[in-house]
Formats: structure tokens, C-alpha cells, sequence
């Protein structure tokens, strides 16, 4: 039984179950959850059949731990998305999502809405994202909806948003 949720990198396969961690240098990912140990425990069974009911039993309380969200499953991809979709949100640490991958330092989207902020403009973004502007800096186009933009880190944690060819102004991502 499982009293917290669990995100695990890990690849399906055909009647089998692999799990794969990227090594990481100084940073290392919490050990393989006990519903992925049980299972992979099954292929040192030698008996064929005790091993076949094994994995059906491992499988099973697997399938309902997945169910009841106890544990969530996520593959290299799904850990890259999520890290893109977080950009520029101030969160802890998640060794998670820290795979071994280069980290994102710029993401590109489109404008779905544009309103005022307090120092200038709010951006929302068809992904969801939220940046305000932060330096007051003017637009020699007026953004718009639909226009392209590309959101950059800065140097101590600043973020520049660009829209088109325009140069950049400063912002934060408030969603």
C-alpha cells in the first residue's frame, strides 16, 4: 500500500517492466518504489510458473496503485514536458525532474491574451503561462494576440520575453 504519490521515470515494455535512471554526477533520484522492486524481485524466480504469477500478482497490485494514483508513471518525455511547462516558476529542487537532461533555458509560445500589469504587460500564453513585465520597457509594435514570442533566462534568475523580432523586456512568471 502506498500513502504518497510517486513519480517514477520508467519505460513499458511487452511483458516486462524497465526502469532506467539516467546517472545524475552529485544528484541521485530516491530508489525504485516498492511496486516496481516487487516485480523486478519476480525475475529471480526460477520456476517458470511461480515466476508467470509472480509478475501477475506484482502487476496487478501495480495496475491498482496507478488507478488509485499512489504511484504515477512518467517516461523521459513526460518529465521534459513538465519541465518546459514549469519554466520560470520559482519551485524547490525536484531531483524528478532533474533526469540528466540540459535544462531549459528558453521556451517559445504564442499569445493567447494581453492586458496591463503594473509595469507594463501581462502576457498570457496559449500554453497557460503568465509573465508580467517587470522594467516598464515600451514595444515599438503593440503585442498581440497571436504574436510569437521566445522567453529567455537572464543572468540571477531573470527571465526576457521577446515578442517577434521585437527586443526583450524583463519579466516574471506569476502562473
Amino acid at each position: 500500500m502506498f500513502s504518497m504519490r510517486l513519480m517514477v521515470t520508467a519505460l513499458a515494455g511487452a511483458g516486462s517492466l524497465l526502469v532506467a535512471f539516467a546517472p545524475l554526477g552529485a544528484q541521485s533520484l530516491p530508489p525504485a518504489p516498492g511496486a516496481v522492486q516487487n516485480i523486478l524481485a519476480c525475475r529471480s524466480l526460477a520456476d517458470g510458473v511461480a515466476r508467470l504469477a509472480c509478475f501477475d500478482e506484482k502487476t496487478a497490485a501495480m495496475a491498482q496503485a496507478i488507478e488509485k494514483r499512489d504511484l504515477v508513471v512518467v517516461d523521459r518525455e513526460g518529465v521534459r514536458s513538465t519541465r518546459r511547462k514549469l519554466f520560470g516558476l520559482s519551485l524547490p529542487n525536484l531531483s524528478l525532474l532533474n533526469n540528466g537532461d540540459e535544462e531549459v533555458s528558453q521556451i517559445e509560445g504564442t499569445i493567447a491574451a494581453v492586458g496591463q500589469g503594473g509595469d507594463g504587460y501581462l502576457f498570457i500564453l496559449k500554453d497557460g503561462g503568465q509573465w508580467t513585465q517587470t522594467d516598464g520597457k515600451s514595444f515599438a509594435l503593440e503585442p498581440m494576440a497571436g504574436d510569437k514570442v521566445s522567453i529567455s533566462k537572464g543572468a540571477l534568475g531573470s527571465f526576457f520575453l521577446r515578442v517577434g523580432r521585437q527586443p526583450g523586456v524583463k519579466v516574471r512568471r506569476t502562473r
